[in-house]
């Protein structure tokens, strides 16, 4: 009888003991910007990234760096310059890297947010394009009323416009910069035909068009390296378009996303830009 009720008595414990550690499990960390974690706690992040050269970045570089930190980088693509910002304002991401300062910048300002960066990683220069069957191999072989597909995003008008002024195909009224609208075109040698970024480098198939002009992801993401197949491409030097580790006010000083802001300016980033993108993507690797 008394084995029986110290059998009874140990199971009870045992129980008890169970349910107890059950109750201080450890709830699902679904993003370091909300729950800090302690110091050597694991942590994931989700990030919001298109997917070259970012996505490609943060997976075969930044993500094995992060696992020495007992950090899981969750990385989530996207095809569109919307989604990563409107989410990472929602909390639905910790970080997304896929914009420039002034894109940010302008977002914030149109949509009412209050989103920040912390670390300014690379420059994507822009390059002019031409048709694949067409073949022009530099600016000059443009003829007149040459077709030039263009982005139709506003935001990004004044950067295009500026490069196509630089190569001498349009001119803008004086003292307008980086910050020119179509409007603002006093002469040009060519037609600009506005499309869906993503579309740009498809429409090098397309007769109708002559010349593309292209952000660098979206050219290489069709297979194109700027540093080569442009016949023209935008200065790495003075370039304000730095594409930006971006994040909210409320975790920018979280230790997580500081690591990963460590971690994304890294030299074993620098190093993979340099060996893999041969000049398309230039490094700039800065804390802020």
């Amino acid at each position: 009888m008394k084995k029986f009720v110290s059998a009874i008595l140990t199971g009870l414990l045992a129980i008890s003991l169970a349910a107890c550690g059950q109750g201080e499990a450890p709830a699902d960390n679904a993003g370091a910007a909300n729950q800090p974690a302690a110091s050597g706690e694991a942590v994931t992040l989700k990030v919001g990234a298109t997917a070259v050269p970012h996505a490609e970045i943060l997976n075969q570089v930044v993500k094995p760096l992060l696992e020495k930190e007992n950090i899981t980088l969750d990385v989530v693509l996207f095809q569109d310059y919307v989604l990563p910002n409107t989410q990472l304002a929602e909390k639905e991401l910790d970080a997304n890297y896929f914009q420039h300062i002034p894109w940010l910048e302008n977002t914030n300002k149109e949509k009412g947010l209050d989103l920040t960066y912390i670390a300014g990683v690379h420059i994507e220069p822009l390059g002019v394009y031409s048709n694949k069957a067409k073949a022009f191999k530099d600016l000059a072989s443009l003829p007149a009323g040459a077709k030039v597909a263009i982005t139709n995003g506003q935001n990004e008008h004044g950067r295009v416009l500026a490069l196509l002024q630089s190569a001498g195909l349009i001119k803008l009224k004086d003292g307008v910069g980086v910050n020119g609208s179509v409007a603002d075109i006093v002469e040009k040698k060519v037609e600009l035909v506005e499309l869906e970024p993503a579309m740009l480098p498809r429409s090098l198939d397309d007769a109708s068009v002559d010349a593309a002009v292209i952000n660098s992801n979206f050219a290489m993401e069709a297979g194109l390296n700027p540093a080569q197949d442009s016949i023209y491409l935008e200065s790495g030097e003075g370039n304000p378009y730095v594409n930006v580790l971006a994040v909210r006010p409320d975790n920018k000083d979280n230790d997580a996303i500081k690591k990963l802001a460590k971690a994304i300016t890294s030299p074993e980033v620098k190093d993979f830009i340099d060996k893999n993108y041969k000049g398309s993507v230039l490094f700039v690797g800065e804390v802020k």
